[in-house]
């Protein structure tokens, strides 16, 4: 097996640019494979992450059309603060928080911006800080009883959101009304949190004009409490109290784990299916490895014979060619996955300081990178199979005459 592995390198040596042009479309197809899947496995991991700071105590109640959809998308459905005080009145409920959001036009230092203001309530910003992972890094919170203020998160202070840096005690313009900036809060990594504006709830009501509207509530459950039993409480008494059926329920209620479920089922869906494209440049690949062990049977035809003619068994030329061609699959593959750990982490560098976000980052365990390695071997050592089969049986006298 040694003398098969020498024999196999020092052919392949040999014909290095077509081995080279050969390999291109798998270390292609692996290295677009590898990066797919390593990025899929680093979001999922940052996702859990994230859900994981939520814990295992809170779960979330929307209207069933959603919110921040355009103009007259939400359909007349929308919770109240009527529904909220209904939830917090539920048994095993500890706390809760709500948000409602508008769009706005932001002015500071001569720029102008349209962003998403969040309206929360002061009183309950433990929860709400709780589920977003909101720290202050400068200046304070909102509380009860601070009017026409505003926290606002890092990018502001730090990615120039407003086209200037915004600190704790500046004055920004919210729809031509002026407000105080409490607080910046610590880079979260996500980009939408980083670029909040959070304002006291009373404060937001009046400046939109929006009297009652509650966009998402966030519940929080006692300590030990069973969180799927409190949601169907919390569940069975909106239904009462809106008048409206399991059939026709015009809200839902999600908790962390089928957030999670969701997730990674959209998240396996894009990945087969973009993993699927680059089996296309795998399968061109493995054509490549068929075509160039064809032509290199009919090119060493006679080398064949005169190894068969000084006592090389059939077995032993196929082993030479299947070895070939699937060494060709490895290190195309090799080069496959240096090439897409390279693209992957460019992607993460450029998603961490041009995106804020930590959320596009590769995860590379060691059955990754031994499975596409291997995978790669397979590829070339299937697609050389005939032409292997093919060498073995040529006839000796006709190899020796071949010209």
């Amino acid at each position: 097996m040694q003398e098969y592995f020498q024999l196999a390198i020092k052919n392949l040596r040999e014909r290095g640019l077509r081995s080279w042009l050969t390999m291109l479309g798998i270390f292609i197809s692996v290295a677009t494979i590898f990066m797919l899947i390593s990025l899929s496995l680093g979001l999922q991991g940052a996702v859990e992450e994230q859900f994981e700071t939520l814990g295992t105590d809170k779960f979330f109640v929307q209207a069933a059309t959603g919110f921040l959809g355009p103009p007259g998308s939400v359909g007349g459905v929308i919770l109240t603060e009527e529904d909220v005080e209904v939830i917090s009145k539920v048994h095993g409920v500890k706390d809760y928080s709500f948000f409602t959001a508008g769009n706005a036009r932001v002015e500071f230092g001569g720029d102008t911006r349209h962003l998403i203001v969040w309206g929360v309530p002061p009183e309950h910003m433990d929860v709400y800080n709780e589920v977003g992972s909101f720290e202050i890094a400068e200046g304070r919170n909102l509380e009860k009883g601070y009017k026409n203020s505003v926290i606002l998160g890092n990018l502001h202070k730090t990615g120039n959101v407003l086209g200037k840096p915004v600190s704790a005690g500046n004055k920004i313009t919210i729809n031509s009304e002026d407000f105080k900036v409490r607080g910046i809060m610590e880079l979260i990594g996500n980009p939408d949190d980083d670029r909040a504006i959070i304002m006291d709830m009373e404060s937001f009501r009046e400046l939109f004009e929006i009297p009652e509207r509650v966009d998402f509530i966030m519940v929080q459950t006692n300590e030990g409490g069973d969180i799927n039993e409190v949601a169907e409480r919390v569940e069975k008494k909106l239904r009462k109290t809106r008048g409206v059926t399991e059939k026709n329920q015009d809200f839902g209620i999600l908790t962390p784990e089928e957030l999670l479920e969701s997730f990674g089922n959209i998240l396996n869906i894009i990945t087969s299916f973009l993993a699927g494209v680059a089996a296309i440049s795998l399968l061109v690949g493995a054509i490549g490895i068929a075509n160039t062990m064809y032509t290199s049977v009919l090119e060493r035809t006679r080398e064949i014979g005169v190894m068969k003619a000084v006592g090389a068994r059939n077995s032993d030329v196929a082993w030479i060619f299947l070895i070939e061609s699937g060494l060709l699959g490895l290190v195309g593959a090799t080069i496959g996955v240096l090439l897409g750990y390279g693209i992957g982490k460019t992607i993460e560098y450029i998603a961490i300081h041009q995106l804020n976000t930590t959320l596009l980052q590769i995860a590379t365990p060691v059955w990754l990178i031994a499975g596409c390695l291997g995978f790669g071997f397979l590829i070339g050592a299937v697609s050389g199979t005939l032409p292997a089969i093919q060498a073995s049986k040529t006839n000796v006298v006709d190899a020796l005459r071949y010209e």
